[in-house]
């Protein structure tokens, strides 16, 4: 069976279409182009549904055809998300209040996707957390209200089920996956006490022993939180406003892991800096970090927080892991260059080097085949526009906005996870009639006056790292009795070598300082080392002279009294 062809949806001051793609990306033939401008759009998590606001109504519609499920009047809707299994539609507008109505209108409302009839209006003021969580089997869902996380189950808002009350919750993440769910919350420190982030599994929510696993850290403002997807472990990233050693002007970063198993640590970083991005697998074994002063260092990790892989250093600030896992993308988007460095996950061999200049927008498609980049407003107001690229740096289709209008989102439809197979990597690029866009090499910026000089090595602003594999040779060849057999080998052979008499020593060597001939005066044996070490320093830049360096003023007279310290050291030595 043929995998299905991924849609791509397109928001812009221009309307709102649906492209059947990649790599052609045309019109899809059953969806009707919206031509006015769009406040938001969303896919269901399947892909199966498609829903968006045109300032006008809320509308969805099969993706597969374009039918109309439901369409609500709800003009002033900012935010769309449809549950898990694609039962509710959460819609959220601007809180407002009028003078008729002191306490203001429910702004987030929920609502029957299929009988489009009105299932709770809630209060939720701020943006953050605007949606309710729900598990994938939408057997429970949890919002935060007050400072505590109540939990609703089957869909049944009417009624409370239980509850998790903690002085000043500032956050929480719901684990993917079916049941038991487990839940992760932040609470921030206060009065010198630690902030701390906890684990606990649905329902047991209260008593002391009722965490799975706990960890504190000091310096925490915010916090962010990610699953893996086999709900067996989180990853905090930890942030600080306010950097005290003065090091940094964005504050400062940290990042623990913690194991729905009880064990947590805090992930040793090689490099000091911020933390730009923390990406886990598909696969859930191992995550990728990109961190330190630029350049940027970006490594992966395993679930044992030891290093598996170091990319070196490099102009980034984000990963992306491709849908199947197979592929890893570092790049540098924001405030730099756009450049792209495509890895083969399983060889840790790189496939290709492409960039994207002034890009705003990277995703994956889900065929782990394609991606697509975009310069979208409000962001960057000029050249809008998106390109889908084969992950070996070949540009298939390169999109323009038209003139006088914006894109503001692009979006690729989701699908089950298995639905596209894993394919071997390629390193040919892949044939395209717009080329490819490869980062041109970077070379050092010589003034004007000496670009007519041949260029001579010079020193570099950063020192460079390149990649490393940080496991043991033993453990990425051999098999477990394997590498204990080898093991057992080097312990019998160290304790050989322990027996064997050991050789006689060389006699200690003698230093320059004992070399050197005494004149018997103090004095006169600080004025000739001093003569030496000119004359010395006279010979090194004599050979740079003679590579081709221009010298400076300074260092051209100090070459000119050679003849002058040598006289003076031959005086003395006589």
């Amino acid at each position: 069976m043929a995998p299905p062809i991924p849609l791509l949806a397109v928001r812009g001051s221009d309307g709102t279409s649906l492209l059947s793609g990649p790599p052609t990306c045309e019109q899809h033939s059953s969806f009707q182009r919206d031509a006015r401008p769009s406040r938001c759009v969303s896919f269901s998590r399947d892909g199966t549904l498609f829903s968006w606001c045109n300032g006008q109504n809320v509308s969805v519609v099969n993706s597969s055809d374009g039918s109309v499920v439901s369409t609500f009047d709800l003009p002033k809707t900012s935010l769309l998300q449809i549950s898990p299994l694609n039962n509710i539609l959460a819609t959220w507008q601007p809180y407002s209040k009028a003078q008729d109505s002191p306490q203001g209108e429910a702004n987030l409302q929920l609502w029957d996707v299929q009988s489009g009839q009105l299932i709770k209006a809630l209060y939720q003021k701020k943006v953050e957390s605007w949606c309710p969580s729900w598990s994938d089997d939408e057997k429970i869902s949890v919002r935060s209200v007050n400072n505590e996380l109540q939990f609703y189950e089957n869909n049944d808002f009417k009624t409370i089920s239980n509850k998790l009350h903690m002085q000043k919750v500032s956050d929480f993440v719901l684990s993917p996956g079916e049941a038991p769910s487990k839940v992760c919350v932040y609470v921030p420190g206060s009065k010198g006490a630690p902030s701390f982030v906890r684990l606990y599994q649905y329902p047991v929510l209260g008593g002391p022993t009722a965490a799975l696993a706990n960890k504190s850290f000091f310096q925490a403002d915010r916090v962010t939180m990610q699953w893996n997807k086999r709900a067996s472990a989180v990853l905090v990233t930890a942030s600080s406003e306010v950097d005290k050693s003065g090091a940094s002007y964005y504050g400062t970063q940290t990042l623990h892991y913690l194991a729905a198993s009880g064990e947590t640590s805090q992930v040793p970083l090689a490099k000091n800096g911020p933390i730009y991005d923390v990406a886990w697998s598909p696969g859930s074994t191992e995550f990728c970090v990109v961190y330190g002063f630029m350049p940027a260092k970006a490594t992966v990790y395993s679930l044992k927080c030891d290093p598996l892989f170091d990319f070196g250093t490099g102009p980034r600030n984000a990963a992306y892991y491709s849908p199947q896992g197979n592929i890893l993308v570092l790049a540098g988007f924001g405030n730099l260059r756009g450049q792209m460095e495509v890895w083969d996950v399983k060889k840790y061999k790189q496939v290709s080097k492409p960039q994207a200049p002034d890009a705003t927008h990277f995703s994956w498609c889900p065929d782990g085949e394609h991606v697509v980049t975009a310069t979208c407003s409000p962001r960057l107001r000029v050249s809008n526009g998106f390109k889908i690229w084969h992950y070996t740096g070949s540009v298939l289709l390169q999109r323009d906005a038209v003139e006088g209008a914006e894109l503001w989102e692009v979006r690729w439809q989701p699908f089950p996870d298995g639905s596209f197979p894993e394919r071997p990597v390629r390193y040919q690029t892949a044939p395209s009639g717009l080329g490819s866009t490869q980062a041109p090499p970077t070379t050092a910026y010589r003034p004007p006056a000496l670009r007519h000089l041949p260029a001579t090595p010079s020193a570099k602003l950063h020192e460079e790292e390149p990649p490393q594999n940080l496991r043991p040779a033993a453990e990425k060849s051999l098999s477990k009795s394997a590498l204990k057999n080898q093991k057992k080998r080097e312990a019998k052979k160290a304790k050989q070598q322990e027996a064997k008499p050991e050789p006689p020593s060389d006699p200690a060597p003698v230093s320059d300082s004992q070399s050197e001939p005494s004149s018997g005066d103090p004095e006169t044996d600080k004025k000739i080392k001093n003569l030496k070490k000119k004359l010395k320093a006279i010979e090194e830049l004599k050979d740079q002279q003679a590579a081709g360096k221009v010298l400076q003023k300074n260092q051209l007279e100090k070459v000119q009294k050679e003849e002058q310290l040598l006289k003076e050291l031959q005086e003395i030595t006589l």
